[in-house]
């Protein structure tokens, strides 16, 4: 089969993709010699290698067509991605546990914050359905919290009670929102979902993260891309 394969079909698939020759002469004997084909599986390969160093610290959004009742219309935080999958926490359902009463039942003074927030209920966010009863704080600032994890561009998660102590007496984060369970995908799964378009993900924006109403979180994140809600099909993705 490789006998089939010009030189000047590698050097055009190689100026088509930027893909080294090599790969390229070895997608050209896979695919017969069809250059379409050669140059589509060249830019899946290539847009894998892109997702597997970039999207930690990466909203994942999404898609209008994703019909899962436990991601329709969500944003979700993206704080561990590797070859092993990856872990996101939502962040635009927020429960009816407010944040008051989760530290009641965790026996935990809040009189401070309560204060500073003038009355306004804080929510705990439905994070996803893996380990419900596991809480994250995600926020700006590292603060030498006993469990902390850098995510990146001063974003943090830490998973130990001390922030929440922290944040209950005032001295804790100004930026943050805490979230019960999370999303876990297996390895090469969230790849798979992205190629099938069921998401988008674009970098994280603080602004969508800490500030915006729960409910305007998935369009915002959107426009983040310069796109409408409306503008997107179940069809549209990654190309």
């Amino acid at each position: 089969m490789s006998s089939r394969i010009t030189t000047t079909a590698v050097r055009r698939l190689r100026k088509a993709t930027g893909a080294p020759l090599k790969a390229c002469r070895s997608a050209l004997e896979a695919h017969d010699g069809d250059e379409a084909k050669a140059a589509a599986q060249l830019r899946a390969e290539r847009l894998l290698e892109d997702l597997a160093s970039s999207l930690k610290n990466q909203f994942l959004i999404a898609m209008p067509g994703l019909e899962d009742e436990n991601f329709r219309q969500t944003v979700s935080l993206l704080c561990e991605h590797n070859d092993n999958g990856a872990i996101g926490l939502v962040i635009n359902r927020p429960t009816d546990l407010t944040l008051s009463a989760m530290l009641d039942q965790m026996g935990v003074a809040h009189e401070a914050m309560d204060a500073a927030v003038e009355g306004i209920q804080l929510p705990v966010f439905w994070g996803g359905p893996v380990q419900p009863e596991r809480g994250f704080v995600v926020h700006r600032g590292p603060g030498g919290w006993e469990s902390c994890m850098p995510i990146g561009n001063d974003l943090y998660i830490t998973t130990s009670r001390d922030v929440l102590n922290a944040i209950g007496e005032g001295r804790g984060p100004r930026e943050f929102i805490v979230t019960l369970g999370y999303a876990g995908w297996a390895a090469g799964q969230l790849e798979d979902e992205i190629l099938a378009n069921a998401w988008l993900n674009t970098p994280v924006d603080a602004q969508v993260l800490f500030h915006l109403p729960a409910r305007n979180r998935w369009q915002s994140a959107t426009r983040l891309l310069g796109l409408e809600v409306s503008q997107i099909s179940s069809g549209a993705g990654h190309a």
